[in-house]
């Protein structure tokens, strides 16, 4: 059981973070608030931290019911997630800008737009479909497990963020030390874990919804 809650607990940490994409999500912000004065600068990367914490956690306490609702099975979405993580991380190997991220007209768009800590920063590029979707699979990969599953899941959003929020804050530091070759590195590697855990999403949610496949 301890070994099973240690191996859900690394699942959590590093999918949310991988999917969060601290330093993406940075280099966005930068981008956006360039000409922006030090003030209006904290109190968009603050809200924006805000909102996308808000997001996940209430898609995390109400992500089943949504599905019930809906007439979803927990495997159908786990798959369907598993292969929108895979083209997320397709993208990343490939270094590209996301789709489900930002597109460029948006963050053209965002330059005049006096709440980009909303849109496209908090949604989509912080709390954005693979965030959510990787936070709905989670929660009801938790549902068999014991209370403290659940404080990890809500832990690990709150680990995302807090690593999203630091880094905006030192912005400026970071793009001093980090050149953009690194970056497309970095991406790379975030990218194919990302790809791993897809792949693992679609096999656990085929293996669940055809047993006979799964060889039991």
């Amino acid at each position: 059981m301890a070994g099973d809650l240690l191996s859900f607990s690394l699942l959590c940490i590093s999918s949310l973070i991988i999917i969060v994409n601290p330093l993406g999500a940075t280099l966005t912000y930068i981008s956006l608030t360039e000409n922006l004065e030090k003030s209006l600068k904290l109190q968009i990367y603050r809200d924006a931290c805000t909102i996308a914490l808000i997001i996940l956690v209430v898609v995390g306490i109400a992500g089943t019911i949504i599905l019930q609702v809906l007439g979803i099975s927990l495997e159908a979405f786990r798959i369907a997630g598993g292969i929108l993580l895979f083209g997320i991380g397709m993208e990343m190997v490939y270094a590209k800008t996301s789709r489900t991220k930002l597109t460029a007209t948006e963050k053209y768009e965002s330059r005049d737009n006096e709440d980009v800590a909303v849109m496209p920063l908090a949604i989509p590029m912080i709390a954005g479909p693979g965030a959510i979707t990787t936070t709905i699979v989670l929660t009801n990969e938790a549902t068999g497990m014991s209370t403290v599953a659940w404080l990890v899941i809500f832990a690990s959003i709150g680990i995302a963020i807090a690593i999203t929020y630091f880094m905006m804050k030192y912005a400026d530091y970071i793009i001093s030390k980090i050149g953009q070759r690194q970056y497309r590195v970095i991406n790379r590697l975030m990218g194919i874990l990302l790809i791993a855990i897809a792949v693992q999403f679609v096999i656990t949610g085929i293996k669940v919804a055809f047993p006979l496949m799964g060889g039991s």
